[in-house]
């Protein structure tokens, strides 16, 4: 009698367990099953897209958030003023060699190669027969380096594949239109002028845009708060004119109603 005492707590907890553990992997699998049939896999629900709710306006949010904070934000904001003066210098002797000189970029990669190449020929023949000269140093790239490039390039390439998404859904026409507009701006930009140059001028203002905005903050609220006016009132003549003819916009429309 004894050992039945015993050994029916020990049996009961293990059923127990086991029951949970049948409940909790059907509730899964109710779930994958639900995901498959909606469309939708796990890595695109690893990259949420923020909702029309979450979204503050511009003014509430810093200039140094909007840049994306860290670093990148700091130069741009010039807070350490010898970082940006010698990014900005290195992007103009770039640009300047590319454009100005004329400079190709194959050849500058040929006579990189010849002068590092060449130094270190002499480095390993002639200067250690004279000198006893530290070894070149060896160059390798880690294979950890390797693949946190590779996960970070992973992750903003899938946000945005997913932004471009929701913005291709048409959920948000406003936004949709907008980038319709910059990209049709981006194109006539290319047709003047090269790819560089036009990446080159984007990098000057954001080297010099959000500092200007940030010293004369108050009166480039008004001039935006004026534009942000202007551009809702044509958005709503272009809604009212062409976007209520189109049938699939009105159902839309309806379904939401």
């Amino acid at each position: 009698m004894a050992d039945i005492v015993t050994e029916e707590p020990a049996h009961e907890p293990t059923s127990f367990i086991d029951s949970a553990k049948e409940k909790i992997t059907e509730i899964f699998d109710r779930d994958d099953s639900s995901s498959s049939s909606d469309g939708k896999t796990k890595d695109k629900k690893s990259f949420p897209v923020p909702s029309n709710k979450d979204k503050t306006s511009w003014k509430d949010k810093p200039v140094h958030s909007l840049l994306g904070g860290g670093k990148a934000a700091d130069i741009f904001l010039w807070r350490s003023k010898r970082k940006s003066m010698a990014i900005l210098g290195f992007a103009t002797i770039i640009w300047a060699f590319f454009e100005m000189i004329e400079y190709h970029l194959l050849s500058l990669v040929c006579h990189l190669l010849i002068l590092v190449l060449g130094g270190h020929f002499l480095w390993s023949n002639t200067l250690n027969f004279l000198y006893r000269c530290p070894q070149f140093p060896q160059v390798a790239i880690e294979e950890e380096t390797a693949l946190q490039v590779a996960l970070v390039l992973r992750l903003e390439i899938n946000n945005a594949l997913e932004v471009l998404r929701e913005i291709a859904a048409g959920k948000d026409l406003k936004e949709f239109l907008a980038v319709i507009a910059g990209l049709w701006i981006v194109s006539i930009a290319g047709s003047c002028c090269s790819l560089l140059t036009l990446v080159y001028m984007c990098f000057v203002l954001l080297h010099t845009v959000p500092l200007l905005y940030v010293r004369h903050k108050d009166k480039a609220d008004v001039y935006l708060e004026k534009a942000e006016a202007e551009f809702k009132k044509q958005f709503d003549v272009l809604q009212e004119k062409v976007l209520s003819r189109v049938p699939s916009l009105q159902s839309k429309d309806k379904k939401h109603a």
